[in-house]
């Protein structure tokens, strides 16, 4: 019986992920490729509907399918198929949804209980040098997706938050030194990033009143960084998105990129995860000689302006806010004012805080350029 040759392209039916492949028509059809080798019947091939010259051929037992665009090799194997364009017998079709099915659920599965669970595991053995490098990666990303705006560092102020920083996490045990950054934009918002690198966007410096304000929203994201949430957000992140690309076909490494650039900045961490930082906030604040309760104020007004403006975009999109949540954060600056000294005037001078408000002064522009957030992702 003559041979016939040509090239394809195989398709396993589980995933979008096209394989290079030689076809050679015998009386069965063999398939070749790197780390691949199927050897089918005849008698099992049917034509998927395609326009030519393309011919995809799939096998009436599994998911599985070959393409090529070679006329003489698809007349060959029409005269050697009888059953090549019969209609598919029920129990083959149903085992192939079944099948697509199946993948399509272990994908969804895995996405929100396995990757999560898996994160919490990953986290805490990722070395401090590859957290660092990946804090760095992401920080440019979020900055891209918010229309790169510009780093406000003026001297002084720049001075009095780097000093903040210090009075906060005294004496505590941090993953690495923070590294915290202020850049211009008209969303109130910060964020905790890997490598301990966290991000205050001006307009939240301009809505608070107070250092002490201020400090309990640097301190809550501080608490995130101890806790290790921002590592752990992002590997879920990743992994979710490449177990969702599998499916989709798109295994690209700037997909996944954007898509980890984005839940870093909308990170929605647990109702646990949100209770540590608030305590572990309200804990530094006081400690430094500041009102821990400032930092449930400063939440209460936001909330307040979010639902007087519908639709603002803020720090509580991601930092769920609510009244219960408030009276905790009261309860607990007032068990720590027991056990520790009643607040004291501020953890800033007035002095200090008029210059950390001027950080970004008002002569530049109000947001980071043409680009805007993604809506939702804040």
């Amino acid at each position: 019986m003559e041979a016939f040759s040509t090239t394809g392209t195989f398709f396993d039916g589980l995933s979008a992920r096209p394989r290079p492949v030689t076809l050679r028509l015998t009386f069965r059809l063999e398939i070749l490729g790197e780390g691949l080798r199927r050897d089918w019947s005849l008698l099992d091939l049917r034509a998927a509907d395609t326009a030519p010259p393309l011919l995809r051929i799939l096998q009436a037992e599994g998911p599985e399918s070959v393409e090529f665009a070679d006329v003489a090799f698809a007349d060959a194997l029409k005269a050697r198929c009888p059953d090549l364009y019969r209609a598919e017998r029920q129990g083959g079709l149903t085992r192939l949804v079944l099948w697509s099915v199946a993948a399509g659920v272990s994908v969804v599965l895995a996405a929100l209980y396995g990757v999560p669970a898996a994160s919490g595991v990953i986290a805490p053995l990722v070395p401090q040098a590859a957290e660092a490098q990946l804090g760095r990666s992401v920080e440019t990303q979020i900055v891209d997706l918010l229309g790169d705006p510009p780093a406000c560092n003026e001297a002084p102020a720049r001075a009095v938050l780097d000093r903040l920083t210090a009075r906060l996490t005294e004496g505590m045990t941090l993953p690495a030194i923070p590294q915290v950054s202020v850049r211009r934009h008209a969303l109130a918002n910060a964020m905790a990033l890997p490598g301990a690198r966290v991000i205050l966007l001006s307009d939240i410096v301009a809505k608070a009143r107070n250092g002490d304000e201020l400090a309990g929203i640097l301190a809550h994201e501080f608490g995130h960084v101890v806790a290790r949430d921002p590592i752990r957000a992002v590997i879920t992140a990743g992994g979710t998105s490449f177990l969702l690309s599998l499916v989709l076909g798109d295994l690209t490494g700037s997909t996944v990129l954007v898509t980890i650039g984005q839940a870093a900045i909308s990170a929605g961490y647990s109702r646990d995860a949100e209770r540590a930082a608030d305590a572990f906030a309200v804990a530094a604040v006081q400690r430094a000689g500041g009102d821990g309760a400032a930092l449930a104020a400063i939440l209460e007004r936001i909330t307040k302006a979010e639902d007087e403006k519908p639709g603002a975009i803020s720090f509580l999109r991601s930092h769920p806010f609510t009244a219960e949540r408030a009276a905790r954060i009261r309860a607990l600056a007032r068990d720590g004012q027991v056990e520790h000294k009643p607040a004291g005037a501020g953890i800033l001078s007035e002095a200090e805080w008029q210059s950390l408000r001027s950080i970004c002064p008002e002569s530049k522009k109000p947001d980071g350029g043409k680009k805007t957030a993604p809506s939702e992702t804040l």
